[in-house]
């Protein structure tokens, strides 16, 4: 197989897609560290602000992966959730969520390139992996302390 047996349009819409969910977990991410309070806060507000800077660097790099391909970057926005509760439990499984659906999007990208470029493949690949790394820590941080089973919620 080869890149030219890539549906480059299809590629192109689920790099928007992903552009988007990137967008919409940098403002997330931002409001939310704005609403956290208490004793807590100092870490919790610089690690939430951790996530939306690379939330802004990987909309970067699907960008890039859409002009690469000639296409157009979308200026739209993924979705945003205002639940109006802010207490860090809620602001956690909000992020969870939010990690779920990124990372589906990046298996479904890797699911149209695989086998058919080994760039594409290695980008979906690479996100993947960070995807996982960030829904782990948010999963750690949803469990009681000294629980090691995963949080279900």
């Amino acid at each position: 197989m080869s890149s030219e047996d890539i549906d480059t349009q299809v590629v192109i819409a689920k790099l928007n897609q992903i552009l988007e969910m990137e967008l919409a977990g940098v403002v997330r991410y931002t409001h939310y560290s704005f609403m956290v309070f208490g004793y807590s806060r100092i870490p919790i507000v610089s690690w939430l602000r951790k996530e939306a800077e690379e939330g802004l660097v990987h909309a970067h790099e699907a960008g890039e992966m859409i002009t690469h391909l000639g296409g157009h970057p979308s200026l739209g926005i993924g979705p945003l959730l205002e639940t109006h509760n802010h207490d860090m439990g809620a602001i956690l499984r909000e992020s969870l969520e939010h990690e779920k659906a990124t990372l589906k999007a990046y298996f479904e990208l890797l699911d149209v390139v695989k086998e058919r470029s080994v760039f594409l493949e290695e980008y979906a690949r690479q996100l993947i992996s960070e995807e996982e790394v960030h829904q782990g820590e948010i999963d750690k941080m949803l469990r009681k302390p000294g629980e090691l089973k995963v949080f279900s919620s």
